[in-house]
């Protein structure tokens, strides 16, 4: 309530400030905002000057502020003249017509960077790897050659402090890219995959990595802490107006088969691009990291239009399809106190396939200078399939020490590693799900006054609905609980579940800006966010039967038969298990109450504030015979810090601090024992405390223009206090366990990296890049066997990656040397015998040969190689072998045909490992790495209604050695 009347009383004096003031005060205003004309960002400082026409007497001056926005009075009715200027830019003037008490917005004024200044650079330099702007990190593409016909992806692993992981998630210098633009405009309106997979290279002018700015904050001009870092694909100059068709179809050696295609059209105001990608080789994975086969086929249309002056629309629409394909086998430890561990291993196949749609849409409408309006929608639906069949086993002790494949032997009671078997199962599943939900968002907008006064109202709402069906067979054998005859005790799950479920919500804000004094600005938010899930599980147990009716049953896609197609709906109802089944309904309404004090000069700006959110939560279950209707009202607090200095236009630095409040969930508060699973019981504990994390970050970025040198140096630190985590006690007979959450103190991670790239010589013909990073976790945790009171147990992971590069480049040739070294360096307190140093190498080179009569060869030859894995056969060198040979036709050499190896020695494989303070797991995946694809590609480019035969020559970066490309 003090924060409403607060945010009341600056509104009652900001109302009689605004009714106060004479018309001549309101009136004979100009403004407007001003960007830089090629990164489309804000310019801070750009001079504006006010002259008659009549005379060019000066009448006034001022210089923008943070936002790029400037506001100037006029001292009469007339015409003027305003001229815009900053240093590097080519100054621009606008005639401006002033009538009594006229306001005028211009809206946005581009500043275009001034090409003498760049003549030097153009004529003797070539292209630098990587340009510091601001917060800005500007990528060359012309200095990570990529082979002929690359999608974008083959250049973002090329950048320094840039990773594509095996899911297509992009971090760069360790934030995680959210959206891919284009030109500055969204781009697939949020997917990356697809921009990843479909855009080429080659109409690919430069890289931008910086963080956007929320819709809410780039309107209002004042931040509101909720940045999402992208990347920004500017389209080579000319490329941009016009029409163009990339095609590239390919087929391989073990049934590989790639084939991708895109068409766009591009016009002043208007943009189309539609694209399409059907392949089953792994795109994404690293040399350590392949997980099954995938298949994939997208389809895709893009769609942007502005008018340049007050309409702004983007759209898209997409298909996806995935097959998958995962085998793995997988061997773990688990810690349970000082003395005691367990061992288990497991193999497995999953079968999966997904059919998705998803169309986005976003408009945005100035109809006039002082007022914004802004829509999003989304929609969305699709199904999903999944069969899977597994065998696992725990052990006591150190199963290889007996058995080089354990799972071999747990059948044979004459095996040396018999003794040592706990328990062992057999599982087979079947599952499908169909999923629809829509969200929508609109904003209104609205200045007050020239000051930078204004208001925001967002209302937003969301709908989903869900079902999804299971069925599921395990065997268990439990090999220390005997049986009334003596023998191993075994048992059987057989069930199918129904879980259909929906939920809703909506927002609604309202925000509110002050401006107090030159440069800063008083934020005051309120938010309203309900949400409602609803899930009503049917579970059907079979498992009471005197016979398991899913013995033998190989699972295929939606074929329900061989579960339940012999039970009628009588006998079906019969086997309905009211205990298992569950019903939960969740109701949350959160207040978000936010007062933000930001203030901006020249060299620096920062924000500050703090966050108050009283939550309400209702929640309702019926479970296990429990019925449970709770009410529960807490209030999360949340501070928060931004400092950014700019030590010129090429350094800068950014601090922000952040306090996070996090409640337990519902459920584990509630102090139920679940135990529909014996070999894992779940408790809840009522006296759990709320968990509080503070996150310290820190940003550098230097780039030194004389030597083409760039410095990226960032650092994170998070300590979670009162974190909950969940309290193991081991069951050394059954193998099995039981869970209950607990607060623990003593968890924190750090992590940091240095990026640095230069030119060796002053023609840039050599080059040197280095990528060095540094994570450090404390993991904290309860073990316990049996009834024995719990130890706290810690494991200390560090982990350092040296990534380094020396390069030299010509206009026909290009040879890189590199080298990638990982360490992992793990102590566990309880249990020193788990202690662990890792290793992985891999160094070698690539190059690339552009050869007479349209011939281009490429290749990489890498050694990559594993130490202190517990499996020997995990420890291992693979020489992996990858070559390109590529020919281009026709007179515009718009038709190449290439052939690419992969893996030529046949020697890749998979493998990947985690550690925390309960164990560790090392899994192993099945993927066809070596093998072969002839690939032809076809580009027609016209701009302008010519064909485009020839690479365009490229001021900005001062080359042209992709001519042709």
């Amino acid at each position: 309530m003090r924060y409403f009347l607060l945010i009341l009383t600056l509104w009652a004096f900001t109302a009689l400030e605004t009714f106060s003031q004479s018309p001549e005060d309101r009136g004979l205003t100009i403004s407007g905002t001003i960007q830089d004309a090629e990164l489309k960002e804000p310019m801070m400082q750009a001079t504006v000057q006010l002259f008659r026409q009549r005379d060019s007497t000066f009448v006034g001056g001022t210089v923008s502020d943070i936002r790029g926005h400037f506001s100037i009075q006029a001292p009469t009715n007339g015409i003027y003249r305003l001229k815009i200027s900053s240093i590097g830019y080519q100054s621009i003037q606008r005639e401006v017509t002033l009538r009594r008490n006229q306001s005028i917005e211009l809206g946005d004024l581009l500043l275009s960077s001034d090409a003498v200044l760049l003549k030097e650079a153009v004529v003797t330099g070539r292209a630098a790897q990587v340009v510091v702007r601001k917060d800005t990190l500007v990528y060359n593409p012309d200095a990570y050659r990529t082979p002929e016909g690359s999608p974008i992806e083959e250049l973002i692993k090329r950048m320094p402090g840039a990773e594509v992981d095996e899911d297509g998630n992009i971090t760069v210098n360790g934030k995680k890219i959210e959206k891919i633009l284009v030109d500055g405009k969204e781009f697939m309106l949020g997917d990356v995959e697809t921009a990843l997979k479909n855009l080429p290279v080659s109409i690919i002018q430069s890289v931008k990595f910086y963080d956007q700015q929320s819709d809410q904050a780039r309107i209002t001009g004042i931040e509101d802490g909720n940045k999402e870092a992208v990347l920004d694909f500017t389209i080579k100059k000319g490329m941009n107006r016009g029409y163009m068709t990339n095609l590239d179809l390919a087929g391989g050696t073990h049934h590989r088969y790639a084939s991708r295609g895109m068409g766009s059209s591009f016009t002043d105001k208007t943009r189309i691009m539609v694209m399409g990608n059907f392949n089953n080789k792994e795109e994404n994975a690293g040399w350590w990291n392949r997980r099954g086969l995938n298949a994939r086929k997208t389809l895709g249309a893009n769609f942007n239009y502005d008018d340049g002056e007050k309409l702004k629309m983007d759209g898209s629409v997409r298909w996806n399809h995935r097959d998958g394909d995962n085998m793995n086998e997988n061997a773990s430890e688990n810690f349970y106190s000082d003395s005691y561990r367990t061992f288990s291993n497991s193999y497995s196949k999953q079968l999966s396939r997904s059919d998705n749609w998803n169309g986005n849409f976003r408009v945005e409408w100035k109809p006039d200078s002082l007022t914004n309006l802004l829509m999003r929608a989304n929609g969305s639906m699709g199904t999903s399939d999944g069969t899977s069949t597994s065998s696992n086993a725990t052990f006591s002790d150190d199963p290889y020490l007996y058995a080089n494949d354990p799972l071999d032997d747990i059948h044979d009671p004459t095996s040396p590693l018999y003794p040592y078997l706990v328990n062992h199962n057999h599982g087979a599943s079947l599952s499908y799900g169909e999923n629809k939900n829509a969200w929508a968002m609109l904003q209104f907008y609205r200045r007050l006054n020239p000051r930078g006064r204004n208001i925001t109202l967002r209302v937003e709402g969301s709908i989903g609905d869900n079902e999804n069906r299971n069925a599921s067979n395990n065997e268990v054998f439990l090999h220390r609980v005997k049986n009334q005859a003596g023998q191993d005790s075994t048992y059987f799950t057989a069930r199918y579940n129904t879980t259909p479920s929906d939920n809703k919500g909506y927002v609604l804000s309202a925000l509110y800006s002050e401006p107090l004094w030159e440069g800063a600005h008083l934020q005051a938010n309120y938010e309203l966010r309900y949400s409602q899930n609803k899930s009503d599980r049917q579970t059907y147990d079979f498992s009471r039967l005197t016979q398991n009716p899913f013995t033998g049953i190989v699972p295929e896609y939606r074929d329900w038969n061989p579960w339940i197609g012999s039970f009628d709906q009588e006998m079906m109802d019969a086997q309905l298990d009211k205990n298992l089944s569950r019903y939960s309904e969740y109701k949350n309404y959160t207040h978000n109450i936010r007062l933000t004090l930001r203030h901006w000069q020249k060299e620096y700006d920062y924000n500050i504030g703090f966050l108050i959110q009283p939550q309400h939560s209702n929640f309702v279950q019926d479970y296990r015979g429990i019925y449970v209707d709770t009410i529960r009202n807490v209030i999360n607090f949340t501070p928060t810090l931004d400092f950014h200095y700019n030590f010129s236009d090429q350094e800068s630095i950014r601090l922000t601090y952040r306090g996070d409040t996090r409640q337990p969930d519902i459920t584990q508060l509630l102090d139920i024992t679940d135990d529909s699973n014996p070999l894992y019981i779940t408790q809840g504990n009522p006296g759990l405390k709320p968990q509080f994390t503070n996150s310290l970050n820190a940003y550098y970025s230097n780039y030194i223009q004389k030597y083409k040198r760039s410095f990226v140096l960032f650092g994170n630190y998070r300590h979670i206090r009162n974190s909950i985590s969940n309290l193991v006690r081991y069951n050394a007979e059954t193998g099995g366990s039981t869970s209950r959450p607990e607060n623990i103190n003593g968890n924190w991670n750090a992590d940091g990296g240095f990026n640095f790239s230069t030119a060796i010589d002053s023609a840039a013909h050599w080059n040197m890049g280095s990528d060095t990073r540094l994570r450090y976790n404390n993991y904290v945790s309860y073990v316990a066997q049996n009834q024995a009171d719990a130890a706290k147990n810690t494991t200390k992971t560090t982990n350092v990656n040296q990534r380094l590069n020396v390069s030299f480049r010509n206009d026909w040739l290009e040879v890189t040397l590199d080298g990638n070294v990982n360490y992992q360096h793990s102590r566990n307190e309880l249990q020193p015998s788990a202690n662990l140093d890792t290793w992985r190498f891999s160094y070698g080179g690539q190059m690339m040969v552009r050869l007479p009569s349209g011939f281009e060869i490429s290749t990489n030859l890498h050694e990559n190689s594993r130490r202190g894995f517990n499996d020997p056969s995990s420890n291992t060198n693979e020489l992996i072998w990858n070559g390109q040979v590529s020919k281009s036709f026709l007179k515009t050499k718009t038709l190449v045909v290439a052939l690419n190896f992969y893996d030529l020695l046949g020697q890749q494989s998979n493998y990947e490992r985690w550690v925390n303070a309960n164990g560790r797991s090392d899994t192993r995946y099945n993927s066809i790495n070596s093998y072969a694809m002839l690939h032809v590609r076809y580009r027609l480019n016209m701009f302008g209604g010519k064909v485009d035969t020839e690479g365009r020559y490229d001021k900005k970066w001062g080359n042209n050695d992709r001519r042709g490309r």
